[in-house]
């Protein structure tokens, strides 16, 4: 069962990122009127939480934009590299934070920002040091290259209590693969946003493969 959509407004830690949807659509914006348009159709598809990445210079303009206008989003910023981006991100309205790796320095401002985040892991050892922190949810990155399904089966027996969002390289021939496994809450991708759509602004394409992406598990 999906987390009940958070409400916007004040930051919100209480919910958890990995049950919002099955997958989380990882966005590079490149153009900031791109945001809104495909915010709703993303969101239209069934797929409400989406990691915006702060990739582009228009990165943390559509993460406004998309908090402001589309109410059924839960907007959040990726590839969240130092404590000034945590501050940057959530003051423009990120609801979460999504990083590819962790730092002290990065957790302990991602803890004090007030929203969930998801670090970064892809050793046994990097889970077992958050998990001494209390940090129960992370993103597994880069998923194929790090192991793939292999690697979380091989986890979920010593570190069941970790949960995990892999991401990078995965499609929608693979995604089903993750979502089977009990330590994966959603996964994480883009292929829902062909750059061919986005460049063409074909959101009804971009809707659709959204749909069938919600409705992978």
């Amino acid at each position: 069962m999906n987390t009940p959509l958070p409400s916007s407004g004040a930051p919100d830690a209480s919910f958890s990122v990995l049950g919002l949807a099955p997958v989380v659509p990882v966005v590079v914006v490149e153009d900031v009127a791109d945001a809104v348009p495909l915010a709703r159709a993303l969101v239209a598809g069934g797929l409400p939480a989406i990691e915006v990445t702060l990739r582009t210079p228009a990165a943390r303009d559509a993460i406004r934009a998309i908090a402001a206008e589309v109410p059924g989003a839960v907007v959040g910023a990726g590839t969240v590299l130092t404590p000034e981006q945590v501050t940057d991100a959530v003051t423009a309205g990120a609801r979460f934070l999504v990083s590819p790796g962790c730092t002290d320095a990065l957790l302990a401002a991602m803890r004090a920002s007030g929203v969930p985040f998801l670090p970064g892991v892809s050793t046994a050892s990097e889970v077992m040091a958050l998990l001494e922190r209390g940090v129960r949810e992370m993103k597994f990155f880069p998923a194929r290259a790090a192991g793939g399904t292999a690697y979380l089966k091989s986890l979920a027996g010593p570190l069941p209590q970790a949960r995990f969002c892999p991401t990078g390289g995965i499609g929608p021939d693979t995604a089903p693969e993750y979502l089977a496994l009990p330590n994966v809450g959603c996964v994480g991708g883009s292929w829902m946003l062909p750059e061919d759509a986005v460049a063409a602004r074909d959101w009804e394409r971009v809707e659709r493969l959204a749909r069938e992406a919600a409705a992978l598990r």
